[in-house]
């Protein structure tokens, strides 16, 4: 059997993530002994504690000491945190623990949401592809350059690290921990019994550019306000650095250091959001959206929204539409 240990970190953690992950695989071994075959997941709850109440009190979780897990775990699963304060130094046991576990062990990992803030503060991520919350984003990457995040991603996978997107996308990692240790077949059943939308590889569509604003350089917040005005418009590096005092390369390096990414890859994504927004709420047809989002190609815009979102604009408009 897989030795698998769901945390209980200290903090306001979600509690659906601490309860999916242990009923998913659960359920995972129920259906492999329905079919005859041995249950592939052994389970514990581990924290810092025996008695953790979560949510404001109104959640209670009964946890085995971590100090009394066995040495020879196979997999630990770590959830995310609520709200916008991860609470790293409250939980350096789980950190230490989880990188001694992964380096002297061989321990695999796998984070929900801004669990990874765990693997990266233990050093796990340095190098490797990662994701989390879309919203943490910004905090993360100030807080571990080193690591490769991909906030695009649902899923990673590299040398038995995984980790997923903000909060239900989990689910979506735990089916695929499920295939992988226990088979297809098994996620394919939970995936339809539990209704998880396995399709998904992406949450693009659900990143919001109000996140580039939470820095405090006050004439790039300048800049993106003016892009965003203007976005329909052809927009320049020279011109944009000549109307705000700046040099090209001035602009490009305060720009990315303060928002993560480039002057022209913020005109896109501001472009692209226009495009959903259009697509959401307007009865405008497509090559209406591509002329009004400051888009003049048709396919180099398709290409664009395919890449940004996962979908193509008619079939974002189909699953985002409000009627």
């Amino acid at each position: 059997m897989i030795k698998t240990v769901v945390t209980v970190p200290i903090g306001e953690i979600l509690p659906d993530a601490v309860i999916s992950a242990y009923f998913f695989l659960s359920q995972a071994n129920a259906f492999c002994q329905a079919q005859g075959r041995a249950p592939v997941f052994e389970l514990t709850l581990a924290g810092i504690r025996r008695s953790n109440w979560l949510y404001e009190g109104h959640f209670g979780i009964r946890a085995t000491p971590y100090q009394e897990i066995p040495a020879e775990v196979d997999l630990l699963i770590i959830p995310g945190f609520l709200g916008e304060r991860i609470p790293l130094e409250e939980n350096q046991w789980l950190v230490q623990w989880v990188g001694n576990q992964y380096r002297e062990h061989g321990t695999e990992v796998a984070s929900m949401c801004t669990g990874a803030f765990v693997l990266a503060a233990a050093g796990l991520l340095d190098g490797k592809k990662c994701t989390t919350h879309w919203a943490f984003r910004q905090d993360f990457m100030r807080l571990f350059p080193a690591a490769r995040l991909q906030t695009e991603k649902i899923i990673t996978d590299q040398d038995g690290i995984y980790t997923s997107a903000g909060a239900y996308s989990s689910l979506n990692l735990l089916l695929y921990l499920v295939e992988k240790f226990a088979g297809k077949d098994t996620a394919v059943w939970l995936s339809r019994v539990f209704q998880v939308d396995t399709r998904r590889n992406s949450q693009l569509p659900f990143m919001m550019l109000n996140q580039l604003f939470q820095h405090e350089d006050t004439p790039i917040k300048r800049v993106q306000e003016y892009v965003e005005k203007n976005f329909a418009e052809e927009l320049r590096i020279s011109g944009l650095a000549e109307q705000f005092a700046m040099s090209p390369r001035t602009l490009v390096r305060r720009f990315k250091k303060a928002t993560g990414l480039s002057p022209l890859e913020y005109l896109q994504q501001v472009r692209m959001e226009a495009a959903k927004r259009m697509l959401e709420q307007e009865n405008k047809n497509v090559e209406e959206v591509i002329f009004d989002s400051g888009y003049r190609d048709g396919p180099t815009f398709r290409q664009v929204f395919k890449r940004s979102t996962g979908l193509t604009p008619s079939e974002y408009r189909r699953q985002y539409k409000r009627y």
